[in-house]
């Protein structure tokens, strides 16, 4: 299927010359998946990737059979058939899943699945980090729904407010399970924005600079970065009800000192960013289908590009939307408001691009299942759109606040704005991943069941909301006169089970996996993702000329299938990917990626073990399985950065490059650079729960125990600064080779700093206050014991750094595993003084 004619920007290819015999066959023996019960230790991205779209989709299915027994339960008046009690644990189960195992985890495994492709890489840089980040996700998720069948799953909400959820009001461990849980797979997913983000900067094929990646790799890098921003405020908030239902730590408990609107606004901080964090992924993949549907570019690319960036920029002053009806000022709603307005704007932008290249289309009939399921997705999503606005009016809010207005409108932007586009990207991509394409005939049924299910289930719910039906509740009278369009709307629910059904009969009967030796490029697409290739990604990673290389250079797939393009073999029979520069793609360094191992599994099982074991408040078995995680993750790291040296490698064309990169330049460092953004994020959100305790309780949060004396914040602040400068002493160590100065540097570094700490939290236990006392209390041993947490981090590191040295596997050649601590290590000083000028400055500024 032809695409369009050669943009006037593309450029041909020299002539490469043809590569050596057996080069392929060493691809193939590095790159080989292995078989029977190591499959488990699988790390390729498109295993994992096959993996995490696997478990997603079942945990939809789940959400979706819990939506069906409350309809059921809705479907008429006085119905007996579920209490309020199961009822509660339904709609609490049905949105958490929802949200945070299906959601978030789907657009991650398709990213996971296709990017590495796309991008022209062989695989993401950390490939055992996305078997541990799936693991993690499997084990703790699964775990976490069995709750259900035992009677501990949630029952607050998925929202989870306080004081419904403190311990005063829901004594037993189901809150736990919500709270340690679900804050334990936010970290899988930032794990997981974590590598990719890193993938998209740095493993990018030669040629694709910024403006010719395709748009699915900037709303993934979007994305990204909103993950890294935003999931911290949730973490931080599940924390911090948890300590105060395992300690009495009176963040929320209003006798004490504390606010239950703080919880309001950490979690909607997170909780409207990830509406767009689901929608910009799916709006990535339209962007991506609607061309090769129609055979026509993308119009308005930079237009495109800068709507998605805008997007996600926005989306951070939405979350006080959530709130209009809790008493905040006036002014401060009317910023809510508009903000709320304005995204609609760039929102726009990206529906009028799509519109008009589908009015630009040189083929588009007869309609595919895809482009059915995305004129599906225009339909819902613009729909869900407009009652945003609608809300986002403040007297209309006030009406419709908590009504089935917003539930309709809720899954309007939820469902249609992106399972709509995930199921118009199965059919769009099944080719990429099975040997044949999924049925026309079912995928229309699919798409007709579940489009019309949709609207006649929740289209009447905006009329049930408007005649006052509020939500959450398990029944209703038959006098309200809501019976009609209950029972519709429960008609509308099993419709769009059907269609889910159909869909599963399509994949039984067609999905035949082939890791890279699918159907192919059926619909004429021009992105690399479509380029054949193996288990071992593409044969050679391509030079690219434009943003459809498949269109604008003739040949292209053939010659990276011979090998003619750069990295054709796998150097001294390692898995290897080219690392290119973030804003050219030149290539700087062949990166030797792990291959399969049992660490990330063990250390997944740990990590989950060690959550759930302490929400049973099992403390020795939880430290059993903390104790496995951590002797897992201290196998998987130690032969990390210790293959052999190979030099420089030639990657073809005449071009060699080295094996190893220090410093700046390094994937690592960037990696690391990112995760001191979320340590950054997630201080920020300890310093606003702070600041806003402080400002809504002034007569609570009184100093009447007394702050500690200038003499010991000064001095933990001198301790800091050594630790920090004993380092750097040791890095400069590293760097002339003598390891005498970082054996005994290091050691020196971590008594500094953990005198430091304990210096501090001496000062404030002297002075009698206790973290039970007052809401005030509780946030300054909250700050204390954050930076108690990134100390005790930075000090297992450098212990891991200095065991490698003493090894001799640490040198000034390969210094990656001292860099990576010394980020953490400075970025833990920089917190600690401003965490010092927080808690003893401040105070007595203001008070």
């Amino acid at each position: 299927m032809p695409g369009p004619q050669p943009s006037a920007g593309s450029r041909p290819l020299p002539n490469p010359l043809p590569r050596p015999e057996g080069e392929l066959e060493g691809l193939q023996r590095a790159w080989r998946r292995p078989t029977g019960l190591r499959s488990l230790t699988v790390v390729n991205n498109t295993s994992i990737g096959l993996l995490y779209i696997g478990t997603a989709l079942l945990f939809f299915l789940l959400a979706g059979v819990l939506a069906l027994l409350m309809r059921t339960q809705l479907a008429v008046p006085d119905n007996p058939l579920i209490g309020h009690a199961l009822y509660n644990q339904l709609f609490t189960m049905h949105g958490t899943v929802m949200m945070f195992l299906f959601a978030v985890p789907a657009v991650e495994a398709v990213a996971v699945l296709l990017l590495p492709n796309m991008l022209g890489a062989r695989d993401l840089p950390f490939p055992r980090l996305s078997a541990y980040a799936y693991w993690a996700y499997a084990i703790g998720g699964l775990v976490f729904f069995c709750s259900i069948f035992a009677g501990l799953a949630p029952d607050g909400g998925w929202f989870m407010y306080p004081p419904l959820t403190s311990s005063a009001y829901s004594p037993a461990l189901n809150a736990d399970l919500w709270l340690l849980g679900i804050g334990f797979i936010e970290i899988s997913a930032i794990a997981g924005a974590i590598e990719l983000a890193v993938g998209i900067l740095r493993m990018r094929a030669p040629g694709m600079t910024l403006e010719k990646m395709p748009v699915y790799a900037w709303v993934m890098l979007v994305f990204c970065g909103m993950v890294i921003i935003a999931f911290p405020a949730v973490i931080v908030a599940t924390a911090l009800l948890e300590l105060e239902r395992a300690f009495d730590m009176p963040f929320f408990i209003a006798q004490r000192g504390g606010a239950p609107l703080l919880w309001q606004h950490l979690f909607w901080f997170f909780g409207h960013p990830e509406v767009y964090i689901i929608f910009l992924p799916a709006a990535g993949m339209v962007s991506m289908i609607i061309p090769a549907m129609t055979g026509t570019r993308l119009v308005g690319y930079p237009l495109v590009v800068a709507a998605v960036v805008g997007t996600g920029f926005l989306s951070f002053g939405l979350w006080v939307h959530h709130m209009f009806a809790t008493g905040i000022p006036p002014l401060s709603l009317s910023f809510a408001s508009a903000a709320s307005m304005a995204v609609s704007v760039p929102t726009a932008m990206q529906v009028f691009a799509w519109i008009a290249t589908i009015a630009a289309a040189t083929r588009l009939w007869p309609l595919k299942t895809p482009m059915l399921f995305l004129l599906g997705f225009f339909f819902t999503f613009v729909m869900g759109g407009l009652t945003g606005v609608m809300v986002a009016v403040i007297p209309f809010d006030l009406q419709v606040h908590d009504t089935y207005f917003i539930v309709a409108h809720l899954h309007y932007v939820l469902f249609g704005g992106m399972v709509f586009p995930l199921f118009s990207a199965f059919y769009y991509w099944m080719p990429f991943v099975s040997v044949r394409p999924l049925s026309e005939r079912l995928g229309r049924w699919t798409f007709w069941l579940m489009f019309s299910g949709f609207n006649l289930a929740f289209f009447p719910m905006h009329f049930t909301g408007l005649a006052g039906m509020p939500r959450r509740i398990y029944t209703y009278a038959q006098s309200q006169g809501w019976e009609l369009l209950n029972l519709v709307s429960t008609a509308g629910a099993y419709l769009i089970a059907a269609g889910v059904l159909v869909f599963l009969i399509d994949l039984a009967r067609n999905f035949r996996p082939a890791v890279g030796r699918g159907a192919g490029n059926i619909w004429g697409a021009g992105t690399l993702e479509w380029l054949p290739s193996g288990t071992y990604g593409l044969r050679s990673v391509p030079l690219v000329a434009s943003r459809e290389p498949l269109w604008d250079q003739p040949g292209l797939a053939e010659e990276v299938e011979s090998g003619r393009h750069f990295l054709p073999s796998a150097p001294a029979g390692l898995r290897s990917t080219l690392v290119t520069s973030a804003l050219e793609a030149r290539p700087e360094y062949v990166l030797a990626l792990p291959g399969p191992g049992w660490s990330p599994l063990l250390a997944a099982v740990g990590t989950a073990g060690f959550f759930l074991l302490l929400t049973f408040k099992l403390p020795v078995l939880a430290a059993g399985f903390g104790i496995l995680a951590v002797a897992a993750l201290w196998r998987w790291l130690w032969g990390a950065d210790t293959g052999p040296d190979l030099g420089e490698v030639d990657i073809g064309a005449g071009l060699r490059l080295p094996t190893t990169c220090p410093g700046s330049a390094s994937h690592s460092w960037w990696a690391m650079i990112m995760l001191a953004l979320v340590c950054a994020s997630i201080f920020g959100s300890l310093v606003f729960a702070y600041l806003f305790l402080w400002t809504v309780s002034p007569q609570q949060l009184g100093l009447a125990e007394g702050l500690p004396a200038p003499g010991g914040p000064l001095a933990s602040g001198v301790l800091l600064l050594g630790s920090g400068a004993v380092v750097a002493l040791a890095r400069r160590g590293l760097e002339r080779s003598r390891a005498s100065v970082l054996r005994w540097g290091l050691p020196l570094a971590v008594a500094l700093l953990a005198g430091s700490v304990g210096l501090e939290m001496l000062g404030h236990w002297r002075t009698g206050l206790r973290p039970q006392t007052s809401a005030y209390a509780a946030s300054v041993y909250a700050m204390v014991g954050l930076q108690a947490l990134f100390a005790a981090t930075s000090v297992v590191m450098a212990v891991f750094a200095l065991a490698r040295s003493i090894a001799g596997r640490l040198s000034a050649g390969r210094p990656a595993c001292f860099d990576n601590m010394a980020i953490l290590w400075q970025y833990t000083v920089a917190q600690g003084l401003l965490g010092l000028g927080l808690l003893h400055v401040f105070p007595r500024l203001t008070g």
